[in-house]
């Protein structure tokens, strides 16, 4: 069954831009608590959608964003409050089964986390992270707005909300 996310929209904060036009989708429980290896699987969705670049790990302590790439954040384990959108931006409680979405120029920063906190991460094909923590140059700025569109959703694939969504509002 697919699970529809939230849809959070951030105007610029400070120095972080946030995107223009595309929502963060924060996907609740698409991995329900017991399930055997939640990171493990994690992986398997995101690569399976056509996501590369996977990482363990958790999010940095400081607030930053990244130019070049969308980013996907699968909450393996743990739980953490999470402050998207820049420092004027929304506090997230995530737990683990949970799944964010992060268009790229997103402020993001973790404010605490339970000892066990564990992150998949990844980003669609031929993007790669950049990791900023200044206001951006106009350049910059142009390259977030123009950044294409993933082809799949990293948890339901090409069929997965994030298609329609993404497209709905104005993008590629």
């Amino acid at each position: 069954m697919v699970k529809q996310p939230e849809t959070l929209f951030f105007p610029a904060s400070e120095w972080v831009p946030n995107h223009p036009f595309l929502p963060v989708l924060v996907y609740r429980d698409v991995l329900a608590a017991g399930a055997a290896d939640r990171a493990a699987a994690f992986e398997r969705l995101f690569r399976d959608a056509g996501w590369q670049g996977l990482w363990r790990n958790g999010v940095f302590s400081y607030q930053h964003y990244h130019v070049g790439a969308h980013e996907v954040l699968g909450i393996a384990e743990g739980s953490a409050e999470l402050l998207i959108g820049g420092p004027e931006g929304a506090v997230l409680q995530v737990r683990g089964g949970d799944c964010l979405v992060l268009p790229a120029g997103t402020g993001h920063k973790r404010n605490s986390a339970s000892g066990d906190f564990l992150v998949i991460g990844g980003y669609p094909p031929g993007q790669y992270a950049d990791i900023e923590t200044a206001a951006p140059t106009d350049g910059e700025r142009k390259i977030i707005a123009t950044l294409p569109v993933p082809q799949s959703d990293p948890v339901y694939g090409s069929a997965g909300p994030l298609v329609s969504l993404w497209r709905e509002d104005g993008a590629a």
